[in-house]
């Protein structure tokens, strides 16, 4: 095994010409327009939340998702909480979600005061299982009169669904949205890695009735933070715009507010980076398969498995993804890449099993924990040229 680990450091440093340096795991890069819009953004004045930079954001996420509107936010976590607040999930209703994510999913859910509920991922796409969704809305939920949803156990209303597309793989989204549509779910897609992800054609966060992108430091693209709420539902932009602006009214001088508002708006400062970096995010999708192409052909000559992107989808390997024997080699791998300089790290620490969400229902996760033992993301930044 240990022949092997000093093979892959070598074949890592060799891939991105770093022969001694640290090599993190995602970092972001900055080649085009990126200082010119920052410095004519500066000269404006315009810095905060209004400026054309924030407008032009929003129009190019729409042209390149395909998504009819965009709202941007200053995280992909505030733009889940608003998604969670625009579908009308209130608290104690139960919202249901997967157990391997990044903690903001379950924490946006939290927010509103709802209930998570755990259903298991698949292993061939590292997402919510259309599969077990199924299971368990047809054996433990019921229709009430209302017309909604509700669980058996609980006799709460089950109001939404929030699937990850991991790493920027896309999950059976098609699946899960007949699922949801069937019990009259909401569906909120978590897309905050994804961007420049597709399933059957459509771009991730396009298929339920709001999706979520997010371009924090670690992502595709960055705006150092930031996020962004989709729909092609037009009736809800307007309102999201207010609600994330302190939800004040227009006056000239007055400070009026109608509704419980948040400071949700990202700046037209980091709006002018997302721009110029949206401008390469084609080169960067481009150089990102290349690397797991490259990554592929050389994993297949050992004995681990890398993962490839599920049946019917365009991945944008945000984060590329390996998957050892067991917990023992995962551990090894993880000690050994590190003290070698070369960044890695395993899987996020399954939500069930954090204190704050053990208490939640969580149905047969075998997947999940299965996974959870074995994932491990490597070295993914765009590779200089």
């Amino acid at each position: 095994m240990s022949e092997n680990l000093k093979n892959i450091v070598n074949f890592i440093r060799k891939t991105f010409d770093v022969p001694e340096a640290f090599i993190p795991l995602h970092e972001p890069r900055f080649i085009g327009n990126e200082k010119k819009y920052l410095n004519e953004c500066i000269d404006s004045t315009f810095v905060s939340s209004a400026g054309k930079y924030v407008n032009r954001f929003e129009e190019m996420i729409t042209e390149y998702t395909g998504a009819k509107y965009a709202v941007a936010a200053v995280n992909g976590t505030a733009a889940l909480h608003i998604a969670l607040m625009l579908s009308g999930v209130k608290h104690d209703d139960e919202v249901i979600t997967q157990p391997l994510t990044f903690i903001a999913t379950a924490n946006a859910i939290n927010y509103i005061g709802a209930k998570l509920v755990f259903v298991d991922i698949d292993k061939e796409t590292l997402g919510l299982s259309a599969e077990k969704l199924d299971k368990f809305l047809s054996t433990k939920t019921y229709i009430a009169k209302d017309g909604y949803c509700y669980n058996k156990e609980t006799n709460r209303c089950i109001k939404a669904c929030v699937p990850m597309h991991t790493f920027g793989h896309p999950c059976k989204i098609d699946e899960i949205e007949y699922l949801c549509k069937k019990y009259n779910i909401i569906l909120i897609e978590d897309a905050a890695e994804s961007l420049g992800s597709f399933y059957k054609e459509k771009h991730t966060g396009t298929f339920g009735k709001f999706g979520i992108l997010s371009f924090n430091g670690n992502k595709t693209i960055t705006t150092g933070g930031g996020g962004m709420l989709i729909t092609n539902d037009g009736k809800f932009t307007k309102l999201a715009k207010h609600l994330t602006t302190q939800a004040k009214v227009p006056h000239k001088w007055e400070y009026i507010h109608d509704y419980i508002g948040y400071n949700y708006r990202l700046t037209n400062l980091a709006a002018a980076l997302g721009v110029a970096q949206m401008e390469q995010l084609p080169k960067f999708i481009e150089n990102k398969r290349e690397l797991a192409n490259k990554y592929k052909d050389f994993f297949e000559n050992t004995d681990i498995n890398f993962f490839t992107e599920p049946k019917n989808a365009k991945s944008n390997y945000w984060l590329n993804v390996i998957i050892l024997k067991n917990k023992i080699e995962r551990d090894n791998f993880l000690k050994f890449t590190n003290e070698k300089g070369i960044m890695t790290r395993p899987v996020w620490e399954l939500m069930n099993r954090l204190k704050m969400y053990k208490h939640c229902q969580t149905e047969n996760i075998e997947n999940a924990e299965w996974l959870a033992d074995r994932v491990v993301n490597i070295p993914s930044s765009v590779r200089i040229v």
